[in-house]
Parts: structure tokens; C-alpha cells; sequence
């Protein structure tokens, strides 16, 4: 199964995302760290990526996507995997689609982790208040920002993916655990819709 999880910054993405590995052996791919260990790797690709970003560069999308299919093709994805920070576009989105058709594989479902962005801003004015407002980066201003950003780029993804049936919400203002539940039980409809088999 490949999963995609869509949340703003602090939405607990990394930890739903950690949880499904663990209990799912979905792997977590972040772009990010793929394109960092393909470069630390030296592929072809990977020598590719490091000439675009050494002259400053954004790595094009039919790279990136180029490194997603490799990482796949490792047995630790043999069943799927969680695509945390890709895609980021329609064209990505598209593109990703067009790469899993070719190794027979899809996008399987879309998991939007829904919250509140005056709460999620609530809670870093409360831990600078806690820790002294130690990291530069973490604080209202800028995250406020980013979720600016994160909308504007995700509102037509969504609807991209609403569009082709495979989009669910879950309350990501919830307890952890409350959120794992609820994705779990949108898994086991997927799966059960497809005729496969859920293993928890």
C-alpha cells in the first residue's frame, strides 16, 4: 500500500508516519533525505542531484521522481510506503502517478491530517515561553508563514486527489494515539474495498 500524508508544519506527519512503519512496514520516504543519501551514495542520479544543487538549483521534479522510484525498488518498500513532503504540486502529483503505473504500483490513498492553525501557533508561542525561544525558525511569525504557504500548494492537491476518490480527512487536532486510530480504520476501508487483506 502507498499512502501519502498531507498536514502543515506541526501537524504530527512524522509521527503518524513513524507509527505506520512500525506497525505496517510502510516505509517513510521523505524527499529530503532521499535526495541527501543518493548524493552520499554517488549514484547517477545522485551525482545529478548534487551538480544541480551545488549551482544553487531546485532539483527538477522528473529527478526527484527519478530518486523516489530508485528508493523503491529497495526490499525494505516491497509493501509500500508513506510519501511524507511529496508531492508538493499537481505536476509532481501527476508525475508520481505516471512513474508507480509503470512498476504496476499507485497511489493507494491520501490521508489529510486536519487541524486548527491558530492552535498549532498557540502551542509555539507556549514552548518559546517554555524554552526561551531557543531556535530562531520556531516561532509564530514564521510559521505562520509556512502555513500560508502549505495552503496555498495543497488546496489543489487535495482536490486533485478528492477528485480521483482517494482523499480522506482525520482529525489531526486529536490525542496521537486517537489520530493512529482513525487512520488506521481509513486503511483497513481501503483495504477492504480492494479485496485485500488488513494486517495490524
Amino acid at each position: 500500500m502507498n499512502l501519502i500524508l498531507f498536514g502543515p508544519p506541526g501537524a504530527g506527519k512524522g509521527t503518524q508516519a513513524k507509527i505506520l512503519q512500525d506497525e505496517h512496514a510502510l516505509v517513510q520516504l521523505s524527499t529530503g533525505d532521499m535526495l541527501r543519501a543518493a548524493v552520499a551514495a554517488g549514484t547517477e542520479l545522485g551525482k545529478k542531484c548534487k551538480a544541480i544543487m551545488d549551482s544553487g538549483d531546485l532539483v527538477p521534479d522528473e529527478v526527484v521522481v527519478g530518486i523516489i522510484a530508485e528508493r523503491l525498488e529497495k526490499p525494505d518498500c516491497a509493501q509500500g510506503a508513506v510519501f511524507d513532503g511529496f508531492p508538493r504540486t499537481v505536476g509532481q502529483a501527476q508525475a508520481l502517478d505516471t512513474m508507480l503505473a509503470s512498476k504496476g504500483k499507485k497511489i493507494d490513498g491520501v490521508v489529510e491530517l486536519k487541524v486548527n492553525d491558530e492552535i498549532l501557533v498557540g502551542r509555539i508561542v507556549q514552548r518559546n515561553q517554555e524554552t526561551g525561544g531557543t531556535r530562531a525558525d520556531d516561532n509564530p511569525e514564521t510559521l505562520r508563514k509556512r502555513l500560508v504557504v502549505y495552503h496555498q500548494n495543497t488546496a489543489p492537491l487535495l482536490d486533485f486527489y478528492a477528485k480521483a476518490g482517494k482523499l480522506k480527512s482525520v482529525d489531526g487536532m486529536a490525542p496521537i494515539p486517537q489520530v493512529s486510530q482513525e487512520i488506521q480504520t481509513v486503511l483497513k476501508g481501503w483495504t477492504e474495498a480492494g479485496g485485500g487483506r488488513f494486517v495490524r
